[in-house]
């Protein structure tokens, strides 16, 4: 097996301070949540800009800042997110994208997304997709159910995404595909020759997905973003200690932690 790769999904769009007092929204305290999981053992930061307020945001100054404020402190590879938040223009979404990141997350469908509808026009997907390889962008393939796995396989096939690809697969979300270790076993059984991949689960979830992830060879993805708590009601510290979590579990089952360097080589990344 690779080393494993963790990921830290930091603030998200949707979590609010007053339901996570120690999620991190300014550019500083990004940078500073960043650096406390690469030294957790993160090899990736998944970021999402917001606004001083707390609302979400795709303004590419702002992701300039969080960009910096990482690597002012550390040398994670930073993944912005062009799913944003429902409701914005794909181009507003896409924006960041210019500022070449060494990733950035392509969703590869639309899905129910609770009482919310995240919708992803093929034609859109495209546009992604072909910005990205303009820009030497690594998509991270985000998957939600097994038909955007199906689509993603035809799209590497007629050559619309680079290969090997990297896929997320997000399980658990309330209109996609079940947090289960069948869903999940489906999902690795089903991957193109050569390809990376993510588990990453929602709320409850989360562990035991990240657990399996360990097991099979996948990589983990852990944060505010997906989970607030550590356990069933106590809220997390932060998310370093989320990520800590998931490295001593590696550790106990005799799988090592990548650092951000063996992360880029694993990932294909220049």
């Amino acid at each position: 097996m690779d080393k494993l790769i963790i990921t830290a999904a930091l603030t998200g769009a949707e979590v609010r301070r007053e339901q996570q007092p120690a999620l991190p929204i300014t550019p500083e305290e990004i940078g500073i949540a960043a650096a406390e999981c690469a030294q957790a053992g993160a090899g990736i930061v998944h970021v999402h800009a917001r606004h001083p307020d707390g609302t979400p945001t795709q303004d590419k100054q702002v992701y300039h800042q969080i960009i910096k404020e990482v690597h002012r402190r550390c040398d994670v590879i930073v993944q912005i997110s062009t799913g944003g938040a429902v409701g914005m223009t794909p181009q507003e979404r896409l924006d960041p994208v210019s500022l070449r990141p060494e990733m950035a997350t392509l969703s590869m469908g639309s899905v129910n997304f609770g009482q919310d509808v995240f919708l992803n026009r093929p034609e859109d997907m495209e546009m992604f997709a072909r910005e990205m390889q303009a820009q030497g962008v690594k998509p991270e393939l985000e998957i939600f159910d097994s038909g955007m796995l199906a689509t993603a396989k035809r799209w590497l096939a007629k050559g619309l995404l680079p290969s090997p690809a990297h896929f997320d697969f997000v399980l658990g979300v309330p209109g996609g595909m079940a947090g289960t270790p069948k869903a999940l076993m489906y999902l690795v059984s089903e991957l193109p020759a050569g390809a990376t991949w993510t588990a990453t689960g929602i709320g409850a979830v989360q562990l035991p997905m990240a657990t399996l992830a360990i097991l099979l060879g996948g990589h983990v993805r852990v944060g505010f973003e997906d989970n607030i708590y550590y356990r069933k009601g106590e809220l997390a510290v932060s998310n370093a200690q989320l990520v800590s979590r998931v490295a001593r579990i590696a550790h106990e089952l005799e799988r090592p932690v990548a650092s951000p360097q063996e992360a880029r080589r694993i990932l294909g990344l220049a």
